[in-house]
This record gives structure tokens, C-alpha cells and sequence, in this order.
């Protein structure tokens, strides 16, 4: 990756003839100048030969040698000299280019090392940080802060004993791209390189910041399809959640969710586009059935992708597959064509994977409620063969006996109608109490607080036993845990009505590290021991199989009873 960084620019010298090097210099000395000298010695010679005296011939041998000669040597030197001085001069260059290079390089190297730290950044205040640090070390500045919109900001200072700056200091402030600033301080006034170099840091930091607030984004968008995995078991409200998140991280416009039947064919579970919800079981289209084939995400448009959505210029389908194959088909529609171009494919098929195990976990939820309605079904059979269905039938026997004692023994046949009637009466506040246990329970709706204390309210009114609820603390638990917790207070209130002959009963929650729920009543009590086995009527959970509920959630279960003490019944769960 090129890094956009400004580099100082080496100072050259003006623009000068070429001069001719030393060494050639040298060599013409060396080689023409002993001839030269000779040859203008026996010029010289020649010439004052030819002088009329002795004296005149003194002189001019006492100006050619004393003044012509020295003048020679010094211009031959100087001339030597002058590239020498050229040579050395050039050599300062070099070392200037050179110490200026090497500055570049340390400065792009410390660039390199910011951008790799901004890439390991685990979130927003740690790229803050690690930009401000990487400031300081790229420019040399004292200080470093860094400042984005929101209140969000980290700084750094350098090798210096101000913890702060202070008003000797150069501040030079450049402005982020995406919004925010880069403020540095510098112990001399900036230069142009350095405010360049300032710029090209900005560019990049925001390049972190953008890639930071991107990843937070992403986890922001799995973390909320992995609340709805675990929230809702409603099959189209599932998959209503997790296409809507999706589509919201894709701009889409439509969306739609195709799941395989138990015959391998693909069909619709649910649609929504701008005109809204579309009805489900239609067949999947044809690009559905191509992404369901290829396994892998595909994006299509024009009329390929009118026939998915009505008016929808571009279309993005990703498939859901598990280790048994495939589960359904993922498709997202927008208006623009080429709109999924530059969607995060690798994020959207992250996604489609844990869309796959919420829609597994959702149909395994469904084949429970299946297996415990079945089960349910035939627990009350048994119960109304077992005691309604024989105590009615014993009610007929004894009004049989009535009708043929009627004329006989008056006082007999009123003695068995009474009986008859006390025993209809009885099996009447039986029904009476199954059916309010039956009755649906919407604890998605209410929460656990709000559901418990209506249930108290009517379990005292429906069976005529002074009830209360007593709830502190704060309590937070997750939807399974909460339909544990009041599955337990359910089974607890039934027996109370069925067993206990109490004539007052409270419920405690409280919340903290632990949840605590505590049914007493001032009943008849038990002996644990010999009825730990036994099935109530609402939801054919046995003393024993609420015990095993709750431990396999980590908490913990007790009785306390005996015959004529009432009964204590407590449950404790860790709360998360």
C-alpha cells in the first residue's frame, strides 16, 4: 500500500556549466605544462640573447624568473584549488541529501509502523490513542491531540517535561476529513514540510477511525442478530428481526426469507418490501433456487431481479446451510442498480450463518412445544380418565341408587344426593384449577415481574387462599431462565391448591447475584420422601423434574415440609 506522505525536497544548487573534473585537471597539468614551460624557458632565453648588454640581460631574466614565473605556479594551483573546493562542496551535498533521505525514510517507516498499530486497534478510544501517539513520533512534535465529534478524543506528548503545552510552544492544528482535529505542538514554528506531512497523517488516522468505527459496526449489527437468535422462537418474528437488521446494514429496501420444508423445497417464511408484509408458502423464485445451488452469495440485477421483488433494480441473495445441508435462502432487494456492489459479502455471510442457527434452534423449540402440547394432551386424558371422568361416574352410580331409594328410604337417597353433590362441587373447583393452570402465559409480553404477580393475584381469587408476592432486587434473566422461574412458581401455586389445604400462601423474589424464588404456605405439608415423584396437574412436572430444571441451569432446588407445618419451597439461579 503507497502511503501519501510528503517528502522534503533536496536543495540543489543554481544551474551552472559543467566544470570539468579534478582528475582531468591534474592530468592536463601533469602532462602539458612541463612542455609548455620549457618551451616558454627557451622562448624567453631566445629572446634576451638578443638584448644589446649584459645589464638589460639581468633584468629581464630577474622579471620573467622573479615575477613570471611565481604568477604561473600560483594560477596553475588556484585553478587545482578551485576543484578541489567544487569537490568538496559537492561532497556537503551528498551529505545534506543524504541526512534529508534518511529523515524521509524514518518519517515513512514510523507512518507504516501508525497505520499497522491503527489496524490492530481493538476500538474507537484505542485508535484515538495510538493516532495521537504515532503524531508525536512521525513529526517530533511535544504534544499530540487528538479530538472527534462526540467528546471522543486521545493525546500523546513526546520527549519533553511538559505534561502540558504551554504557550512557548507552536501549536499547528490541521482538520480531519471525516470531522474532528489533529492539534500538535511544536518547540519551533512549523514548516511547509511539516504541515504536509501533518495533512498525510490526518488523511490516514481518519482512514482508522472510519475502519474502527466500521468494525464497531459490525459487531454492533452481530450482536443484535444474536439477541434475536436468542429472544424470540417465533419463526416469522425470527426471521423478521434478522432480515431487518441485515437490510439495515445494506441499505436494502426488501427482504425476504426462503426455508426448505421437510420435502427439500424451498418456500417463502417471510417478505416485507415497501408496500409491506407478504404472505408466506409461495414457491422461491428462480435466483432464490441459483444461491440455494451455487452455496455461495450471488448478486444479480435488472429483470432477474424484478421477479424477486416488483420494482427492484438489483438483488443480493446469500444461502443458509448447516453440516444436514440446506436450511433456506437469505434475499435483499434494492432500487438502484449495482447498489450490492461494495456490500461486505464476508459480514453478510457471517450473518446468514447465524441466521441458520436461529432458524434451527427455532424449529428444534417448535418440535418441543409439539412434544410437550402432545404430552400435555395425553397427562389430562389421563387425569380426567383417572379422576374426573371415575369421581362423575361414581356421582351416576350413586344418583342410580338415589332414584331406586327414593320411595323406600327418603333419608338414605337425601344422605347420597348430598354426597353426590359435595363430590361434583369437588371435581367442578378440579376442572376449575386445570383449566387455570392451562391457561396461556405470555411472559414475552409482561416479563416475569408483571406476569408472576397477575398469577398470584388470580391463583388467591380463583381458589379462594389469601395470596402475595413479595419481589427486591434487581432482576435480569434471560427468556429460558424466566420461563424456568415461573414454570417452578406455577407447579409450586398448583400443588398448594391440589395438596396443601392452606389457607394462606406468599411468593419472595428476590434478585442480586442469584435469583431467588420462595413459595410458603401454612397448608397440611408432606413428607418429601414419599411424594417426590408426584406429577402435578398443570404442567406434568414432578417434585423431582423441577428439581432437575433448575440444577440444569446451574441452580439450585429445596424442599421444606413436614405433616402439619405447612410447606417452604425455594429456587435459586445464577443471574448473569
Amino acid at each position: 500500500m503507497q502511503v501519501p506522505v510528503s517528502l522534503p525536497t533536496p536543495s540543489r544548487p543554481p544551474t551552472a556549466p559543467p566544470r570539468v573534473r579534478l582528475s582531468d585537471r591534474v592530468r592536463l597539468v601533469r602532462n602539458v605544462l612541463p612542455p609548455l614551460i620549457i618551451l616558454v624557458v627557451a622562448l624567453v632565453e631566445f629572446m634576451i640573447s638578443r638584448l644589446p648588454n649584459t645589464q638589460a640581460e639581468l633584468w629581464a631574466h630577474l622579471l620573467f624568473y622573479g615575477l613570471v614565473g611565481p604568477a604561473v605556479t600560483y594560477f596553475s594551483v588556484e585553478w587545482i584549488a578551485e576543484g578541489t573546493r567544487a569537490r568538496e562542496r559537492a561532497e556537503r551535498e551528498l551529505r545534506d541529501l543524504y541526512g534529508q533521505l534518511s529523515t524521509s525514510h524514518a518519517r515513512l517507516q514510523a507512518v507504516q509502523e501508525l497505520m499497522r498499530d491503527l489496524g490492530g486497534a481493538p476500538d474507537m478510544g484505542a485508535v484515538l490513542e495510538v493516532a495521537a501517539r504515532g503524531a508525536v513520533r512521525v513529526t517530533g512534535a511535544t504534544h499530540a491531540t487528538l479530538s472527534l465529534p462526540g467528546g471522543l478524543g486521545g493525546s500523546a506528548r513526546g520527549d519533553t517535561l511538559l505534561s502540558a503545552p504551554s504557550a512557548a510552544l507552536h501549536p499547528l492544528a490541521v482538520r480531519l476529513p471525516g470531522g474532528g482535529e489533529l492539534l500538535l505542538h511544536f518547540e519551533t514554528p512549523p514548516s511547509a514540510d511539516a504541515l504536509a506531512l501533518a495533512q498525510a497523517l490526518a488523511a490516514e488516522v481518519t482512514t482508522g477511525i472510519e475502519a474502527a468505527r466500521q468494525r464497531t459496526l459490525d459487531l454492533m449489527t452481530l450482536y443484535s442478530v444474536d439477541q434475536s437468535i436468542r429472544a424470540e422462537r417465533n419463526m416469522r418474528r425470527l426471521l423478521a428481526r434478522i432480515t431487518r437488521t441485515m437490510a439495515e446494514r445494506v441499505g436494502a429496501d426488501a427482504r425476504a426469507a426462503y426455508l426448505s420444508d421437510q420435502d427439500g423445497v424451498l418456500r417463502l417464511e417471510y417478505a416485507q418490501d415497501r408496500l409491506g408484509e407478504a404472505p408466506g408458502g409461495m414457491p422461491a423464485p428462480a435466483f432464490a433456487a441459483h444461491v440455494a445451488a451455487s452455496m455461495l452469495p450471488l448478486i444479480t440485477d435488472g429483470p432477474a431481479a424484478g421477479e424477486v421483488f416488483p420494482g427492484v433494480r438489483s438483488v443480493l441473495g446469500l444461502s443458509m446451510r448447516d453440516e444436514d445441508g440446506l436450511v433456506g435462502v437469505l434475499v435483499f432487494g434494492h432500487h438502484d442498480a449495482g447498489a450490492f456492489d461494495d456490500a461486505r459479502l464476508p459480514l453478510l455471510a457471517l450473518m446468514a450463518g447465524q441466521a441458520t442457527l436461529a432458524v434451527r434452534n427455532a424449529r428444534a423449540y417448535l418440535y418441543s412445544e409439539e412434544l410437550a402440547i402432545g404430552d400435555e394432551r395425553a397427562r389430562i386424558a389421563r387425569e380426567i380418565h383417572d379422576g374426573v371422568a371415575q369421581s362423575l361416574a361414581f356421582a351416576a352410580l350413586k344418583l342410580d341408587v338415589v332414584a331406586r331409594q327414593l320411595h323406600t328410604d327418603p333419608v338414605q337417597a337425601e344422605a347420597e344426593v348430598k354426597g353426590a353433590s359435595a363430590l361434583l362441587r369437588e371435581q367442578i373447583r378440579e376442572v376449575r384449577r386445570s383449566i387455570f393452570a392451562l391457561r396461556p402465559i405470555d411472559l414475552e409480553r409482561y416479563g416475569l415481574l408483571e406476569t408472576a404477580r397477575r398469577y398470584v393475584l388470580d391463583f388467591g381469587e380463583q381458589n379462594g387462599v389469601r395470596a402475595s408476592l413479595d419481589v427486591s432486587g434487581e432482576i435480569h434473566l434471560s427468556p429460558g431462565d424466566e420461563a424456568v422461574i415461573f414454570r417452578i412458581l406455577q407447579e409450586s401455586l398448583n400443588n398448594v391448591a391440589k395438596h396443601a389445604r392452606a389457607r394462606e400462601v406468599s411468593v419472595t423474589l428476590r434478585g442480586g447475584a442469584r435469583v431467588t424464588l420462595r413459595v410458603q404456605d401454612d397448608g397440611q405439608g408432606f413428607d418429601p420422601e414419599q411424594v417426590s415423584g408426584r406429577v402435578s396437574s398443570a404442567g406434568g412436572l414432578g417434585l423431582m423434574q423441577m428439581r432437575e430444571r433448575i440444577e440444569a441451569r446451574g441452580g439450585q432446588y429445596r424442599i421444606l415440609s413436614a405433616p402439619g407445618h405447612g410447606t417452604v419451597i425455594e429456587a435459586e439461579m445464577p443471574q448473569g
